[in-house]
């Protein structure tokens, strides 16, 4: 069984920034798979904003470019995803899991709050 547990989200006023940790466990290969940050707002579909290869290569979706930077730590288990200058329109639950999905790893999710 694979876990993924997010956390870091919270409320933060427009400008302002966030760290995301995601820790993953269980029968995975970490180091060996791609991993994503996905995120989810009310009413919206949930979609792709950064993935980072096993090695390291990183891509954003036009959206996080340039505000959010994701790494990894295959020592840990761990993913991250920092992200800067906070848009009220980032404002969703982000999730981690791999690149492509798989359905029975998505965890519960940190919510980022980005208002006034």
């Amino acid at each position: 069984q694979v876990q993924f547990v997010e956390s870091g989200g919270g409320l933060v006023q427009p400008g302002g920034s966030l760290r995301l940790s995601c820790a993953a466990s269980g029968s995975i290969i970490f180091s060996d798979r791609t991993m994503g940050w996905y995120r989810q707002a009310p009413g919206k579909q949930r979609e792709l904003v950064a993935s980072i290869h096993m090695y390291g290569f990183s891509n954003y979706a036009d959206s996080v470019k340039g505000r959010s930077t994701i790494s990894r730590d295959n020592a840990k288990n761990l993913v991250y995803l920092q992200m800067n200058s906070l848009k009220p329109e980032d404002t969703a639950v982000y999730y981690c899991n791999t690149v492509p999905i798989r359905t029975e790893y998505w965890g519960q999710g940190t919510q980022v709050t980005v208002s006034s």
